[in-house]
């Protein structure tokens, strides 16, 4: 009942926002319209902040770096028991302390090519050895969200094999979307 309760606030709240003054959204890096021309004519996406949209980052790739594995919540369940996985929240600290997916350890995407040694590489004379790299199951706060997506490309710039990394598109916003249980991050 409390999901069908929050879908339909959800729903009448963005109703009632649809009336008031709209804020654009990017939809792609700086854009805030995507257009594709086709047989039928001209089609214009937006995107606008309603009560359900909870980011006004952009729309993130499901692959975020070549040899990266898009991932949904079953992987990540999977994960958090596998001691050779690490399920990484790239958020930052004050969001991941208030809440973030059981199991997960906090690496804020600022400081993760700074603390590969978590994630099972060492540093030799200066650089990143990650033959030993764990799988790492990396997230932030949703499809729109770009700090794991840049965690990424720093980790795979930094040494780490793209092919250990794996990416929950979804995060926190699917997350909780699917009234999944959430923890206090725990530093």
């Amino acid at each position: 009942m409390r999901k069908r309760t929050c879908i339909t606030l959800c729903l009448a709240l963005a109703a009632a926002g649809a009336m008031a003054q709209e804020e654009k959204l990017r939809i792609i890096d700086k854009d805030i319209e995507f257009v594709a021309r086709t047989a039928k004519g001209t089609i214009v996406i937006t995107r606008t902040m309603t009560p359900c949209a909870k980011n006004k980052g952009w729309l993130q790739e499901m692959v975020p770096e070549p040899g990266v594995t898009p991932v949904g919540e079953i992987e990540i369940l999977n994960a958090i028991a596998d001691p050779g996985s690490r399920v990484v929240d790239m958020r930052s600290q004050e969001e991941y302390l208030a809440r973030t997916i059981p199991g997960s350890i906090g690496i804020p995407y600022t400081e993760v090519s700074t603390r590969l040694d978590e994630l099972g590489c060492r540093k030799i004379t200066g650089k990143w050895d990650c033959s030993a790299a764990l799988k790492v199951y990396a997230f932030c706060n949703g499809p729109v969200c770009p700090q794991s997506p840049t965690a990424i490309h720093a980790m795979v710039r930094d040494g780490f094999p793209a092919n250990r990394i794996y990416y929950y598109r979804g995060g926190m916003l699917d997350w909780d979307a699917l009234g999944l249980t959430t923890a206090k991050g725990d530093f």
